[in-house]
């Protein structure tokens, strides 16, 4: 049985890391996702789904085109698997240039030692080696994809606060969305957070790129270190993430946080994917459901 979630960030013995799952076993592979029990799920079922509307949230993979980070760009063909009768589809792409999650294998964090001060880790102390293994199933995306990620989300609605306070938004600098924003707009809307939730919050990147023109979307694209508007980075933010017992969060923002890091201590990437495995989602479009549920 697992031991039992520390109710308070500084209840943590190491802030920096929990990892209760044992190696390669389901519950290190599902990280935080753990928190969606049947229980959890249910009571998210039976309070929440009220007007029966439903919304994609997939932004087109298309959009973010060309892609940074020198990302090979999507790819779709047509070809005919059988001359005159059927068609075949082909897809090359890489997910992260659209909406997708960060699995616990994408990003590691550091781990020193004194032998070894340059060591990084993946979440459970998950090596690179381990994963580049094609036969290691370990913390991998496959943990995820068996029952999916179903439970009640919240939206932190940044874009509709900020044309309310008369504050202007570039997704795409280092725009940064402060934790206290974030909780005033959560009192403004009545959001109390749950054990569990999935944490969504928009910062208005369909917005931005829609209103570039191609030169400037390629400039973005040759960027050897682009920037990325987001929410905080601090001691704060860790300890209202944690306290909250998020099982993950996500954003219409490529990075979910500022990026570059304006404070790289509490990078959340190393503390929510690596540390903690907070799954991270990025670049989901939260336009009709902004609209959809005002």
């Amino acid at each position: 049985m697992a031991a039992p979630l520390p109710q308070k960030f500084d209840d943590l013995p190491d802030k920096r890391r929990y990892w209760p799952g044992r190696p390669g076993s389901s519950e290190e592979g599902l990280g935080m996702l753990r928190l969606l029990t049947p229980e959890i799920v249910a009571d998210a079922a039976q309070t929440q789904i009220q007007t029966g509307e439903r919304v994609c949230l997939n932004w087109d993979i298309e959009n973010l085109s060309p892609p940074g980070f020198g990302r090979k760009p999507f790819e779709h063909t047509i070809k005919w698997v059988a001359k005159g009768v059927a068609f075949d589809d082909e897809y090359h792409f890489n997910p992260q240039q659209g909406s997708q999650w960060d699995g616990l294998r994408h990003h590691n964090a550091p781990a020193p030692t004194p032998e070894d001060p340059e060591r990084r880790l993946f979440y459970g102390g998950t090596t690179a080696a381990e994963i580049i293994d094609s036969d290691s199933p370990r913390i991998g995306i496959g943990f995820w994809a068996k029952k999916g990620i179903a439970g009640r989300g919240v939206l932190i609605d940044y874009v509709s606060y900020a044309e309310k306070k008369g504050i202007p938004i570039n997704a795409l600098t280092r725009q940064t969305i402060t934790l206290d924003e974030v909780q005033e707009i959560a009192r403004e809307c009545n959001i109390s957070f749950q054990k569990g939730d999935v944490f969504f919050l928009r910062v208005g990147l369909p917005g931005t790129w829609a209103a570039m023109s191609e030169a400037q979307r390629k400039e973005y694209s040759a960027q050897e270190t682009p920037q990325h508007m987001g929410i905080e980075q601090s001691e704060r933010v860790l300890r209202f993430m944690w306290d909250n017992h998020f099982a993950a969060v996500a954003s219409d923002a490529v990075s979910f946080e500022v990026f570059p890091a304006k404070d790289p201590e509490f990078d959340l990437h190393h503390h929510l994917l690596a540390g903690w495995g907070v799954p991270i989602g990025e670049m989901f479009d939260l336009e009709e459901l902004a609209a959809t549920f005002p």
